[in-house]
């Protein structure tokens, strides 16, 4: 049975460390880019921007956390494999700071954790309100609508008023007005009283039908937002303060460990 020699694994072990260090500063450094510069143009004080900046941080926080991992790792490997032991104080050692660093994620997390379910709660508020304004704008102009329908078929039937009944059986044959428009012409030539309440009943009634319509879209729409905002407010509420846990935990644990083994 052959055994390995020591000698020939400090090579490796020291190229493991290097490579771990290497790639788990270019994850965090990526990452961090990402983080900083896609939000630009920083909007501090917009909302949306804030919502947007959030989620993304929410959804970038596991690449950090791979990065603290692999530098750990590296510095692991430096340790147990080539026997290194670093006679500097604590704050002097990028291991000191890389646990300073993982707190400080784990505060930034633990931050905007609250911040983003706030936010997502008074942005489906104003959802909302903008949900009801545009149902009464489209109430209005279904108003302004029935009423210019109003006026046109009120004049449509003054001319059928006028007409002959010889007339009013020729526009029947062409098939300009029905039979039971004829009747009621008729109708209304004996009664003109009853012209504009007839209109009156026809435009209520379709503003009623019109305007339960628009009840249905409006409850559609701000049942399909609230979803919406619970579901980020989950998704990225929860994962930022399970990142929040993660990172805090490393940072201190790691302050801790490098105290006593420094």
């Amino acid at each position: 049975m052959a055994f390995s020699n020591p000698s020939q694994s400090q090579p490796l072990a020291a190229l493991a460390s290097i490579a771990m260090r290497i790639a788990g500063s270019i994850i965090i450094l990526s990452a961090l880019l990402d983080i900083l510069i896609v939000p630009i143009p920083y909007q501090l004080g917009e909302r949306s921007w804030w919502l947007a900046f959030v989620t993304q941080l929410a959804d970038r926080g596991l690449v950090p956390l791979v990065g603290l991992a692999l530098l750990f790792a590296g510095y692991w490997v430096e340790s147990a494999g080539l026997g290194k032991r670093c006679d500097r104080p604590q704050w002097q050692t990028l291991r000191f700071w890389i646990a300073i660093f993982a707190s400080v994620m784990g505060l930034v997390y633990l931050i905007v954790f609250p911040l983003h379910l706030n936010n997502v709660r008074l942005n489906n508020i104003d959802l909302q309100e903008r949900l009801t304004q545009e149902a009464q704008q489209a109430e209005t102009q279904a108003q302004q609508q029935l009423s210019v329908e109003v006026q046109r078929r009120r004049a449509q039937i003054g001319q059928l008023l006028t007409a002959t009944d010889e007339q009013l059986n020729q526009a029947v044959q062409s098939n300009l007005i029905t039979a039971e428009e004829v009747d009621l012409v008729r109708g209304f030539r004996e009664n003109p009283d009853t012209l504009d309440p007839f209109l009156q009943e026809q435009a209520e009634t379709q503003l009623a039908q019109t305007k339960t319509q628009i009840l249905e879209q409006q409850d559609q729409a701000a049942a399909t937002a609230r979803n919406e905002s619970l579901k980020s407010g989950l998704r990225v509420g929860l994962n930022s303060l399970l990142f929040a846990i993660a990172y805090i935990t490393i940072g201190w644990l790691g302050i801790r460990l490098l105290s006593q083994v420094l």
